[in-house]
């Protein structure tokens, strides 16, 4: 029977139909998190679940300026395909789009019909199969920042804050967003259906944090990686630039990626709460610390992923650059917020905005997951204000050190698997290689007119 023939194909031509939708995105997320896609007329919706659609594989070796890197399986096969098929499952219509929904794609090689080697989505399957066989199915709650940005002529980027006002940290309304831009995004979300629940002005000028709902892990990532693709669309769709780069300003702070683990028994119970254990925590939560301590400095290459990113470290930033843990505080890399019961749960702070989420929940979860295995309890919790390195060891620097730290756990790399490991590091490694040859703004101030 072909994908025309199967009443749930049909089914959903006719809704989509019936609210007046005539084109089908297909959309699925590229090594660093940016979402590739085709749009599809919804007649050939049949034929593209049937035979998918082509893309070159070397998609996910591209970079943002269309650089293509030297990975294995890319340039030295001949550029080969994979293969999208629609996950109908995900369809949702676009509120801002008319006529035009979106859903998520399922990318495999045609030649062995699995999944590509870089797919985000599927390496985070591959780790949920493995924490299933401990009897723990994780749930996490994404927390993003981001800056709004509006066109201004003559600045060195062509772009400023939107707004400029400073000292708004925790506001809603138009004291700190005068164009309204939070509301009209919470609502366009909402209706997309991606489980947001609030959203506020974060510390500097033209920056916001919009929280979303927990929920089964890959559910997490899906919505998270489909939130930083509406953000930015629709920030687009009014002349505007929404980014999630690490540190966009030198000025201003950066923009985290936090993440709330917990994991639930096969039952829904939460495993990570017990009244009995040392701080109201079950053995196998501070299993779990231990492990994202012990691998953090790998953790680093995925949490963290750009050049960029490194320059949101350092004292009283509020973004970690020490490997601890501590109990509601917000200066440790991994903080226990208060609740207990069915809200006990740990928050990486580690990441930045810049983070693929189904990378950086993928290497969180293997790194809580070695922890269990592991059986080890972690160090003391900080006390007090943090980033005292004498108390703590310092994660990587730089994204050079934090890919060999990855390269070099091969713990956390056997459980991501070597063909996405090798990808990820070539790709990235060629990104620092760009970078080492481009001469920066910065260096023609220092040295053109002295030297």
């Amino acid at each position: 029977m072909s994908a025309s023939d199967t009443p749930d194909i049909r089914r959903h031509m006719e809704r989509l139909a019936a609210e007046g939708v005539d084109v089908v995105r297909v959309v699925y997320p590229d090594l660093i998190g940016t979402d590739r896609a085709r749009d599809v007329l919804l007649d050939h919706l049949p034929s593209a679940c049937d035979h998918g659609l082509a893309f070159c594989r070397a998609v996910y070796h591209t970079s943002p300026q269309g650089d293509v890197a030297a990975v294995a399986g890319g340039l030295d096969a001949g550029l080969p395909d994979v293969t999208v098929r629609p996950d109908l499952s995900t369809l949702a219509v676009l509120p801002w789009e008319p006529g035009v929904a979106a859903c998520l794609g399922e990318v495999t090689d045609p030649a062995t019909g699995a999944p590509a080697p870089e797919s985000p989505r599927d390496l985070l399957r591959a780790v949920l199969a493995r924490a299933a066989e401990q009897g723990l199915r994780p749930v996490v709650g994404p927390e993003l920042e981001y800056f709004l940005l509006e066109p201004a002529a003559g600045t060195p980027t062509g772009w400023r804050r939107s707004p400029e006002t400073t000292g708004a940290v925790y506001t809603a309304g138009l004291r700190a967003d005068p164009g309204n831009h939070l509301l009209r995004t919470l609502r366009q979300l909402r209706d997309l259906g991606l489980g947001v629940v609030t959203g506020n002005h974060e510390f500097d000028g033209g920056q916001y944090e919009i929280n979303l709902t927990h929920s089964a892990a890959l559910d997490a990532a899906d919505r998270a990686f489909r939130f930083k693709a509406a953000v930015k669309e629709l920030a687009r769709q009014e002349g505007n630039l929404a980014t999630f780069m690490a540190k966009p300003f030198g000025d201003a702070g950066g923009s985290g990626f936090h993440l709330h683990l917990s994991c639930d028994d096969e039952e829904g119970r939460n495993v990570f709460d017990d009244p009995a254990g040392s701080y109201g925590l079950s053995a196998t939560a501070r299993h779990a610390v231990a492990g994202i301590v012990a691998h953090a400095p790998a953790l680093a290459a995925l949490a963290n992923p750009t050049v960029n990113s490194y320059k949101r470290f350092g004292p009283d930033t509020l973004a970690p650059w020490l490997i601890d843990w501590g109990l509601d505080n917000r200066s440790a890399m991994v903080r226990i917020p208060p609740e207990r019961g069915s809200g006990a749960r740990l928050e990486l702070r580690l990441g930045d905005a810049s983070a693929n989420p189904f990378l950086l929940i993928a290497g969180t979860i293997a790194a809580a997951l070695l922890g269990v295995r592991a059986g080890e309890e972690p160090p003391s919790p900080l006390e007090g204000y943090g980033y005292d390195t004498t108390r703590a060891a310092l994660l990587p620097q730089s994204l050079s050190a934090a890919l060999d730290a990855l390269e070099a756990d091969t713990a956390l790399t056997e459980v991501l698997g070597k063909a996405f490991t090798t990808s990820f590091l070539t790709y990235k490694r060629d990104e620092l290689a760009r970078f080492g040859r481009h001469v920066t703004d910065w260096e023609f101030t220092e040295y053109a007119y002295h030297l």
